[in-house]
């Protein structure tokens, strides 16, 4: 069996840990070949640090596709996360196109987290990446996400499992495309998602322990798991669970430190329990 490749288009920030700094290491771990198409350079990310250098990437972009269409490389996923301009819509958006395949395209719609925009996205920008996201078989959006996709206030969502369960069946296109709505505790003392699976048509919760700390670049993680086991073919609420448990025991890692949270830095993958390709890769998360 040939070794699952996926195309990541995300930035790439010198320091920190999001973006394309896990989706590398993390999708290898996993046993996939992950191809970066980077859509900007950061000398760190945009969350906590003031000064920092960004090196937009748009006119390389479609280069780069050029090339790898001429070589007639396929992707068993396509996944795009952070998009570093306005122009990167339609240019992600032709690479999707040109690359899907029968392969599994990911849209992580990366905009905000605890109900703010990010500051390099526009609103604009913003409905792009609606748009972007009309095209993919799974969004993975967190509840600032889900809030702008809906064209809601983020305080006018709804809560609870009735709620989160409303919230993915109204992001799903009338049941044409899974939805998994990240950062969705549905009790105190639990966070993990709430999924719509297309090809089944059923919500379903999955749920861990809260780790009672706050922590900053998750989302890009659990998407890098997700995304893993999607493409080992894992059904879609198993390859969640995955990425929610990965998530927690990674949480828990860190944690353990004791020390001082500082954003999108502390944030401790265990990549030696992704080290099983064929397995799981719930595999050692007790």
């Amino acid at each position: 069996m040939s070794t699952p490749r996926v195309t990541a288009i995300h930035d790439l920030s010198g320091f920190g840990r999001c973006s394309l700094t896990v989706a590398l290491p993390i999708l290898s771990a996993m046993g996939v070949q992950c191809c970066p198409l980077p859509t900007a350079f950061l000398s760190t990310h945009t969350g906590g640090f003031e000064g920092f250098t960004f090196l937009d990437m748009t006119e390389e972009m479609p280069r780069a596709a050029r090339h790898w269409k001429s070589l007639d490389l396929r992707f068993d996923a396509v996944y795009s996360g952070f998009l570093g301009s306005g122009r990167q819509i339609d240019v992600v958006a032709d690479f999707i196109r040109d690359f899907r395949g029968n392969g599994v395209v990911v849209v992580d719609p990366v905009m905000g987290d605890g109900g703010a925009v990010y500051r390099t996205y526009t609103p604009e920008m913003c409905a792009g990446m609606a748009r972007l996201a009309e095209q993919a078989d799974i969004i993975t959006p967190n509840l600032t996400e889900a809030a702008l996709l809906l064209g809601v206030p983020y305080g006018d969502l709804p809560t609870g499992e009735a709620g989160f369960r409303a919230i993915v069946e109204r992001l799903s296109l009338e049941g044409r495309r899974s939805v998994v709505l990240t950062g969705a505790g549905l009790r105190p003392g639990s966070t993990g998602a709430v999924c719509f699976d297309a090809a089944s048509g059923r919500t379903e919760a999955v749920q861990t322990r809260r780790v009672e700390r706050d922590f900053h670049g998750t989302g890009d993680v659990f998407s890098s798991v997700l995304t893993g086991a999607l493409v080992q073919g894992k059904p879609l609420t198993e390859a969640v669970r995955a990425a929610v448990e990965f998530v927690r025991a990674c949480a828990e890692r860190t944690a353990a430190e004791n020390l001082p949270m500082r954003e999108g830095v502390d944030f401790e993958p265990l990549l030696g329990l992704l080290a099983k390709p064929v397995s799981s890769p719930l595999d050692g998360l007790a």
